[in-house]
């Protein structure tokens, strides 16, 4: 990849005031920013933006991150786009699912700053 081009991450993440404390804070950190605040839109925008990963809430109106994921994982134009879920979540049975359905990374946002996130996120994608 072109070191001077800037990694596109889509988050897909129902609560705007989040939404956009993340994004300033990856955008402060050089990577390029879509925002989807549904699991729906999240689908489309993943299809039509060709992100260079995705960050997932799990709790989401209609449907909910792991059925986004599994979506995701399913659809030959999206299948290969690594998938963190970012979430508060903490229980057992919703990491183990999160894996179960390729998910590359999970995220409890509750456990982490901002800064932390970032950090985690380029230790899963492996980006310097």
């Amino acid at each position: 990849m072109d070191n001077n081009k800037k990694m596109k991450v889509l988050f897909i993440e129902d609560e705007v005031n989040i939404a956009f404390i993340y994004a300033r804070a990856f955008e402060e950190n050089n990577f390029s920013v879509i925002n989807a605040y549904t699991g729906e839109e999240g689908l489309i925008m993943a299809k039509n933006e060709k992100p260079d990963f995705i960050l997932l809430d799990v709790m989401l109106p209609g449907m909910n991150g792991l059925d986004v994921l599994k979506e995701l994982k399913s659809v030959p134009s999206t299948m290969n786009i690594p998938v963190i879920l970012l979430t508060n979540l903490s229980d057992d049975t919703t990491i183990k699912e999160g894996f179960a359905r390729e998910a590359a990374g999970y995220i409890i946002k509750s456990f982490h700053s901002t800064k932390q996130i970032i950090e985690e996120v380029k230790s899963i994608l492996k980006i310097p």
